[in-house]
């Protein structure tokens, strides 16, 4: 069986490469050049290359693409809508892999409950008790826990935010660069993909959150998670959490 590691990369990749392409087709900036190696890679790999959306298989860059996605949808909602449509067979794929690998809950906790703030142990807590009886509150848990990490370190470094700002992505920024983790900070093309990924964790567990989380309101045709999707942001949201905090500290101590 592959290492939760792996799956874990390739989540981060596929993640990645869907926010490159909504950010295109929305108008916003987006790299091609990340597009394109991205895409050779999950096309060189065996075990997502089938299951991969069809014009991800024939564009072989941004602008092809564009020239596909923008006659097919007026709005920017459709296009969204339709990209993420087309990437869910592929997630759900390897979050059912990433699951079944069931990563180390004790070393993650190990981290946090250690971690000098009560807030972050108890999110860490609630989202790991909800896991499997309630869904919802357990991914809303979840994009807590990872708001609670970034506020404490930047506390801790004495750089302000603001309380009224929901922008979790735009905390983790703030939090990242604090850490030295943002990949704009590195020349290496391995680390900026790398830190990008994590970026595209945080982005996607934000979404995630407002999606299928507790978090607001729903309407009649709203869609319930199942433990599965749970336990994928659950566990996410630790690893990065812990990545976050043993950073940190190691960053302090020196």
């Amino acid at each position: 069986m592959q290492t939760n590691e792996i799956m874990m990369g390739r989540l981060a990749k596929v993640s990645r490469l869907q926010a490159i392409c909504i950010a295109h087709a929305t108008s916003d900036d987006a790299d091609n050049d990340e597009y394109i190696k991205l895409r050779q890679e999950l096309i060189n790999d065996n075990e997502v290359r089938d299951i991969l959306p069809q014009f991800i298989r024939c564009f072989n860059d941004l602008s092809q693409f564009w020239n596909y996605i923008r006659p097919k949808f007026k709005t920017y909602k459709e296009r969204r809508e339709f990209i993420w449509g087309e990437f869910r067979p592929l997630c759900e794929a390897i979050e059912q892999n990433t699951i079944s690998a069931q990563p180390a809950d004790n070393d993650i906790s190990s981290i946090l409950i250690n971690f000098d703030a009560k807030h972050v142990r108890i999110a860490w807590e609630k989202a790991l008790e909800r896991r499997d009886e309630d869904p919802e509150a357990a991914i809303t848990m979840a994009r807590t826990l990872i708001e609670s990490v970034c506020k404490h370190i930047l506390d801790e470094a004495r750089v302000s935010y603001s309380d009224k700002n929901d922008d979790l992505p735009k905390l983790y920024k703030e939090t990242a660069k604090q850490l030295n983790m943002a990949p704009e900070q590195y020349q290496e093309e391995v680390f900026k993909q790398i830190l990008g990924g994590c970026h595209s964790v945080i982005q996607g567990l934000g979404e995630l959150r407002n999606k299928l989380g507790d978090a607001h309101g729903k309407g009649k045709k709203a869609v319930k998670p199942s433990p599965r999707h749970a336990t994928l942001a659950v566990n996410l949201a630790g690893s990065m959490a812990a990545f976050l905090v043993a950073t940190w500290e190691e960053r302090s101590s020196k």
